[in-house]
């Protein structure tokens, strides 16, 4: 399940698994969805 958080006025989606943030909640849903529950090999 994508959780939801406001930072600086603006609503995130956040991955539950590995905490990668989305401005889109289709995006997030779709990432957890395959997620690896890793940390991400690149730069949020």
């Amino acid at each position: 399940m994508v959780a939801t958080t406001e930072r600086d006025g603006t609503t995130w989606y956040e991955c539950e698994m590995c905490g990668l943030l989305f401005d889109d909640r289709n995006d997030a849903e779709q990432h957890e969805a395959n997620c690896d529950a890793e940390e991400p090999s690149y730069i949020q």
